[in-house]
């Protein structure tokens, strides 16, 4: 089955000043958000893009460390 988002996750910045970001694949808000103070502590923001259906690559909503998601689900 097709994981429902996509997130552009902004990890840090490279010694030169560019984004270092990374994709993800995934169904629910909350645990993704979990992953990330997990894996990349130091993770900035991300973009939650439709990965379904019709509305296939249309951002949702961005979260940050301090404006995190309370649903699992947009």
């Amino acid at each position: 089955m097709a994981k429902r988002y996509i997130a552009i996750v902004k990890i840090k910045n490279n010694p030169n000043g560019e984004a270092n970001c990374v994709k993800y694949r995934f169904n629910d808000l909350i645990n993704f958000t979990y992953f990330l103070d997990k894996a990349w502590s130091d993770w900035k923001w991300y973009n939650v893009y439709s990965n379904l259906g019709n509305n296939k690559r249309v951002q949702l909503g961005s979260f940050t460390k301090n404006k995190r998601p309370i649903n699992k689900s947009l």
